[in-house]
């Protein structure tokens, strides 16, 4: 097989533009140079990679002009960082660290000393990558993980695979892992050969140089195309020698990976619970249908950022989908991963030295499914879509390598000092305690509602995954579009549906499992209200009522309860009822009948629930004008004629008619579905807690 450079290969377009560079000054053409290659996963992953410019400033002590080293700091992402994501050191001082340094043996122990470095008591850790970027004798330094040129440097020969490529425009260093020595042999490298535009690392990626900003992206795109057109141009062969089963039709991936991933979840989360991931992006599914799936997933991957992220190897599962036998793959997971936890801890045996950390959680991080996907997890979702991201990289590593050559993992013992390297620990001892409700997955019903909306945000405030079900589509939409921008891109999702309808619950269940991995909240909350004499109220009136506040409460509390029943790790249900569960009131004897059957409905799943560690408790509120949609149109107009005031002033009429003469808001209610939720209240189930500003006639009893 061989070709232009389409599809995978297909070239990296120039995003840079001329008229917004003219307005930047050294600093942001960095970041903008930075901000552009990191918008593209072919050219380097999240987080992965690191840009550099070597720019005149003045010392903030002399007045005089010197040379400053500004580099991406520890952690940061150039896709998304800002300018307060680099690390600025004296060039000079870090140049002159050459001359205590002391070996291999002590490499570490530079990495302190780049803080005396520091150029104008910048704050930002700097990343172990810095001497790579200071000791290159050239103002701009970019180095990226691109997919192409890792595969050239994953292959069996990739010296000279390099020089085929790229001639004497780009040089080669064997692995070696990143820090100190690499970058006196990068710079090295550099001095002695002033024609050289970069160098390939083995089995780690692409640095470039350039006398300007522009010219260093320029230079940096255009190897990466060398790369990728060789690698059309010269494959042979059906990728992962071809498929060796079909992918199931969409719908039954879907429905496969709602089944797996809460067994598996349920699994691994002994000791901190995980959030899913699931990828059936093409290039997924053609590496886990392939022939040669297992023999390359069993080699590991190559780059270090890859499986600091996903483990050195995944884990397949051994589905057949023309065979159906999901059940079968299901019935042994416990065995399956008990290899796998076999299998990391003889490795971490095996290679662990005198002072290497703890050996870390041995599950999986990357599930390989044939004829479905791929599945992810970890503490969060975004490490879990991240982690997913990466595997994906890898995948275009293997295939390009093992299209030209034959691909080569990283050395077992060279990934293991990586994985547990001590700097590496000590940035995780850095990593801030987990939130209340991290790991947890929430769907809340009446979602694009004030109420909704507020208990959306303080679960999410506290470290949880939403899914905001509605049947406004429009609110919907905008309301995670908000969320999105507050607490990040995985916070939340939308799942457009009737609660009246039992499949559209199923499937907005469904949908949560497929988007987090499983079920642990679940808040009914969509409602209506309604006003009517008795005699007045009419059959459709009734069922309406009926329909969304007694059945849709059932339907959605059902649906979750089956995820948490299989899942194996509790759960909390919370249904927003209301005063009038506890107290009627005249002319809303459907509503109050339907809010009644939800307090009921609450104390009969505490029962069954209670052996399962599934709680379900109820909270009242009462009066909550600010925000709820059942407050607008007909039902405030009626409340105000019934009190003759005022729609304006009905929130007043409300708030003096409380014990505590004080109105009741969205985010009084959420507090009290946090404290549901949450293992605040572990030992409380089949309980109410009104939140109405005290009302004498719905006091429990």
């Amino acid at each position: 097989m061989s070709g232009p450079a389409t599809g995978l290969y297909a070239p990296l377009p120039d995003l840079w533009d001329d008229g917004h560079a003219a307005g930047l000054d050294e600093a942001n053409l960095l970041l903008y140079r930075s901000n552009l290659l990191g918008s593209d996963l072919r050219i380097t992953n999240f987080g992965g990679g690191n840009t550099s410019a070597k720019i005149d400033e003045a010392d903030p002590l002399t007045g005089e002009t010197v040379k400053v080293l500004w580099v991406k700091g520890s952690g940061g992402d150039i896709g998304s960082m800002k300018l307060d994501g680099f690390s600025t050191l004296y060039l000079d001082k870090l140049l002159s660290l050459k001359s205590v340094y002391r070996g291999l043996a002590h490499e570490d122990a530079m990495v302190a000393l780049f803080n005396h470095c520091t150029f104008n008591l910048n704050p930002r850790a700097t990343s172990i990558d810095t001497p790579l970027h200071g000791f290159v004798p050239h103002a701009h330094v970019d180095h990226v993980h691109a997919d192409a040129v890792i595969a050239i440097a994953a292959c069996e020969n990739p010296e000279t695979l390099t020089h085929e490529i790229y001639g004497d425009e780009i040089g080669y260093l064997p692995w070696q892992r990143p820090g100190f020595d690499l970058g006196l042999k990068l710079g090295d490298l550099a001095a002695a050969n002033p024609r050289l535009k970069g160098v390939v690392l083995g089995g780690h990626g692409l640095f470039t140089w350039g006398p300007t900003s522009k010219a260093c992206y320029a230079t940096t795109l255009a190897m990466i195309n060398k790369a990728s057109s060789w690698l059309a141009a010269n494959s042979k062969g059906a990728a992962f020698g071809g498929a060796a089963v079909a992918a199931l039709p969409p719908e039954a991936r879907r429905a496969a990976a709602a089944k797996l991933m809460p067994e598996i979840r349920k699994r691994i989360s002994a000791g901190e619970r995980k959030i899913g991931h699931f990828s059936e992006a093409p290039e997924v599914l053609e590496f886990v249908n392939s022939r040669d799936l297992n023999g390359l997933a069993a080699l590991g991957t190559s780059c270090p950022d890859h499986f600091l992220r996903t483990k050195i190897r995944p884990l397949v599962l051994p589905l057949d989908p023309a065979a159906g036998n999901l059940d079968a793959v299901i019935a042994g997971l416990d065995a399956s991963l008990d290899a796998y936890r076999a299998d990391y801890a003889a490795y971490y045996q095996r290679c662990k030295r005198p002072h290497s950390p703890a050996m870390r959680d041995p599950n999986a991080v990357i599930y390989l499914v044939p004829g479905v996907g791929m599945l992810s997890f970890a503490k969060d979702k975004p490490t879990a879509r991240v982690a997913a991201e990466f595997y994906v990289n890898a995948i275009n590593v293997m295939r390009g390598a093992s299209s030209v050559s034959n691909y080569v993992g990283l050395d077992e013992q060279e990934a293991f000092d990586i994985e547990y390297w001590l700097l590496e620990e000590a940035k995780l001892q850095r990593m801030p305690k987990p939130k209340t409700l991290a790991g947890r997955v929430a769907v809340i019903t009446g979602g694009a509602g004030g109420i909704g909306r507020a208990i959306a945000a303080r679960l999410m405030s506290e470290g949880a995954c939403v899914a905001l079900a509605d049947i406004d589509k429009a609110s919907l939409d905008e309301t995670v579009a908000t969320f999105r921008k507050t607490f990040g891109r995985d916070a939340a999702i939308g799942v457009h549906g009737d609660v009246t309808d039992e499949a559209a619950v199923a499937s907005a269940v469904r949908e949560t499992v497929v988007a987090y991995g499983g079920v642990d909240i679940v808040v009914a909350n969509a409602g209506i209200a309604s006003a009517a004499a008795f005699e007045d109220t009419s059959l459709e009136l009734w069922n309406r009522n009926i329909a969304i506040l007694a059945t849709g409460y059932f339907l959605t509390a059902r649906e979750g309860y089956k995820v948490m029943k299989d899942q194996g790790l509790g759960g909390s249900l919370v249904f927003i009822a209301s005063k009038n569960a506890l107290a009627a009131s005249s002319g809303a004897s459907a509503y109050c009948t339907a809010k009644a059957a939800e307090v009921h409905l609450a104390r009969c799943i505490a029962l069954e629930g209670a052996p399962l560690g599934i709680r379900a408790n109820v909270v009242n509120p009462d009066a909550v004008l600010r925000g709820s949609k059942i407050w607008q149109g007909e039902w405030r107009a009626q409340r105000a004629a019934s009190n003759k005031v005022a729609e304006d002033d009905l929130e007043e009429v409300y708030r003096q008619r409380s014990l505590l003469k004080r109105s009741v808001y969205p985010e009084d209610i959420a507090e009290a579905v946090y404290y549901f939720a949450s293992d605040l209240s572990a030992k409380s189930t089949g309980n109410i807690l009104n939140v109405d500003a005290g009302n004498a006639v719905s006091f429990a009893r």
